[in-house]
C-alpha cells in the first residue's frame, strides 16, 4: 500500500512539473514565435545606393516633328539618396554619370555622335503603395565630353573628340517608375528629356535635345 501510494504521488509531481513547462508564458512555441513577427517599414530612415543600367538614347527636335535620328545604347551608374520628407513623399538626389547620343543617316553616310554627361536628378519620390514609388523632378546634366563618328558605309571617313569638361549644361526633366524586388534591391525605369536645346542660338543647326529611356538596378545600404 504504501508502495503503491508513494508511486502515485511521484507521477502526480512529474505530471505537475511537466505541464509547468509546457504551459510556462516565458517559452512559447516556436511556431507561435514566427506567427507574431510583423514586416519592419523602413520608409522614414535615410538611405543611401548604388544604382547602374542600361541607357536608350536619341535625340528629338521640339520644333520640327519630322526631324528624327536612330537610337544608341550607353550605360549609367551612379550614388543614390534617399531622404524622407513626410510619408508618403521622399527627396532622392543622385549622381549619375551617363551615356547618350544618337545616329542618323546622311548624304555622305551615317554620322553617329556620342555624348558623356555627369547627370544630378533632384527628384520627389512617391510611394503609392509598399513596394512601388514613382518619381519625377528635375535633373542637372553637365557635358563632360563629346566623340563624332563619320562612316561611308565601307570605313570610318574621320572622328572627332571634344572634351568639354562640364562647361556646359543644361536642364533636363525625369519621370520614372521604381519597383522593390526585396528590401535593398529596387528595379527602375526612366524617362528623361532635355528641357533646353543643345545647339547654339544661331538656327545653323536643329534645336536638338536629348530624351533618354533609362532601365536599372539600385541597391541600398541602410
Amino acid at each position: 500500500m504504501k508502495k503503491t501510494l508513494f508511486l502515485a504521488i511521484s507521477l502526480f509531481i512529474a505530471g505537475s512539473v511537466s505541464a509547468q513547462r509546457y504551459h510556462n508564458p516565458r517559452r512559447p512555441p516556436h511556431r507561435m514565435m514566427r506567427q507574431e513577427r510583423r514586416p519592419v517599414d523602413d520608409f522614414y530612415q535615410p538611405k543611401v545606393g548604388i544604382t547602374g543600367g542600361l541607357n536608350i538614347s536619341n535625340t528629338v527636335d521640339a520644333y520640327n516633328s519630322n526631324f528624327s535620328t536612330s537610337s544608341i545604347t550607353g550605360v549609367h551608374a551612379g550614388l543614390t539618396f534617399e531622404i524622407p520628407l513626410v510619408y508618403p513623399l521622399s527627396f532622392a538626389p543622385e549622381i549619375l554619370y551617363s551615356q547618350k547620343g544618337y545616329k542618323a543617316e546622311t548624304n555622305y553616310g551615317q554620322f553617329k555622335q556620342r555624348t558623356n554627361y555627369i547627370d544630378i536628378p533632384l527628384l520627389a519620390k512617391l510611394r503609392v503603395v509598399r513596394g512601388f514609388n514613382i518619381v519625377a523632378g528635375p535633373q542637372l546634366t553637365f557635358l563632360t565630353s563629346t566623340k563624332n563618328i563619320y562612316d561611308d558605309g565601307f570605313n570610318t571617313v574621320y572622328e572627332e573628340r571634344y572634351n568639354n569638361r562640364g562647361d556646359k549644361s543644361y536642364i533636363a526633366g525625369v519621370v520614372g517608375v521604381g519597383i522593390d524586388l526585396n528590401r535593398n534591391v529596387e528595379l527602375r525605369a526612366r524617362y528623361n528629356i532635355d528641357l533646353q536645346q543643345n545647339t547654339p542660338d544661331d538656327g545653323s543647326v536643329p534645336d536638338y535635345r536629348n530624351q533618354v529611356f533609362q532601365v536599372g538596378l539600385g541597391f541600398r545600404f541602410q
